[in-house]
């Protein structure tokens, strides 16, 4: 298990550099800046969830290449490049705007950063189109940061949110797929109810799937409304009745929980053996994905009782660092609210 260092001290960001597919591009370099400071002064994306943790943890690795395969703003990797001068980053994301924001974020060191345009599910072949760029050098650590970014909930004419009205849109790929308003033109009643229910919308799942696909909302507002008038007032939870609806419309649209599967699986085949993969998750059912990958990876798919060990023949693939997922600290979700449901777990590949 790698040591966590006990206490990471942010240092000058040197600038970094962008190339996506192949192609050289770089921006206007910004003066340098503390990491904290290039937070709070610059980042209008979203502030990275446990940055300490994953600097601490990715830092101590030694040299290659890390894989950002959720890049978003780039906040995660231009931390780990300031503090690991050992590591290059191959950066993945399938937003557009997330790589615009990550490529002003990270600009100058042309041999150090490449960003792609693509998913993580297909971390395998990004990695065989860019050999180019890993040089023959390990793959050394992999970063999932699942979910959807605190930029693009606040990009209302993505519709992501229902705090304000949009095209009920929610592709992570605006240029790519079905639309959510075109995913609910189609969907059977029995099956959109089973979607919500495994996203914890289990009570008035039926009953929401009925009205929503009778009144075919096209924008946030009219789902938002559809949904409320579903669920009666007084059995309304804690929290905005519409949530677990834009999730599990969300997850759907984008594929989410077959890109996990798998890109995780890929993400272990593409890291060198003593290799660490890391994925941060934000809702239970994720967490609860992730945490299954990483149980069959440790045990090699192992069913065989515990009193008798294993004489099925199977192989481990990796160590789990721990049983529980790690959380954020008190201070940092004071700081940072959207840290509040953050859940993190870590495996590191072994020998087979």
């Amino acid at each position: 298990m790698i040591g966590v260092a006990e206490q990471y001290r942010p240092r000058t960001m040197r600038s970094l550099a962008i190339v996506k597919m192949g192609r050289e591009s770089s921006s206007a370099i910004s003066p340098q800046r503390t990491i904290e400071r290039l937070q709070m002064a610059q980042d209008n994306y979203h502030q990275p969830v446990l940055e300490q943790e994953i600097v601490e943890l990715f830092s101590s690795l030694p040299a290659g290449v890390f894989v950002d395969a959720t890049l978003g703003g780039g906040g995660h990797s231009a931390a780990i490049l300031a503090s690991a001068p050992q590591l290059r980053v191959l950066g993945i994301d399938r937003d557009p705007e997330a790589r615009s924001a990550a490529a002003q974020r990270l600009a100058g060191q042309l041999d150090r950063v490449r960003i792609v345009d693509s998913t993580f599910a297909q971390l395998s072949e990004v990695v065989g189109a860019n050999e180019d760029f890993l040089h023959g050098d390990p793959i050394v650590g992999v970063l999932m940061d699942l979910g959807v970014s605190s930029h693009q909930l606040d990009e209302s004419r993505r519709g992501f949110s229902f705090r304000s009205d949009a095209p009920l849109d929610m592709r992570m790929d605006p240029t790519k797929g079905e639309t959510a308003a075109q995913f609910l033109t189609h969907v059977d009643q029995h099956e959109f109810a089973r979607i919500l229910r495994a996203n914890g919308e289990t009570r008035f799942a039926g009953s929401i799937a009925k009205v929503v696909l009778e009144r075919q909302p096209k924008t946030t507002a009219e789902l938002t409304e559809a949904v409320e008038r579903a669920v009666p007032m007084a059995a309304r939870r804690r929290g905005h009745v519409a949530t677990r609806v834009f999730q599990a419309l969300r997850i759907v649209v984008n594929a989410e929980e077959e890109q996990l599967s798998t890109g995780l699986s890929a993400a272990l085949d593409v890291l060198a053996i003593g290799g660490v993969v890391a994925v941060i998750s934000y809702h239970s059912g994720e967490d609860r994905v992730v945490k299954s990958l990483l149980r069959e990876a440790e045990t090699g798919g192992c069913t065989c009782p515990v009193e008798l060990g294993c004489v099925c023949g199977a192989v481990a693939r990796v160590k789990v660092f721990k049983a529980s997922a790690q959380l954020a600290s008190a201070h940092e979700v004071e700081a940072n609210p959207r840290a509040r449901s953050a859940r993190l777990r870590i495996a590191r590949k072994v020998s087979p």
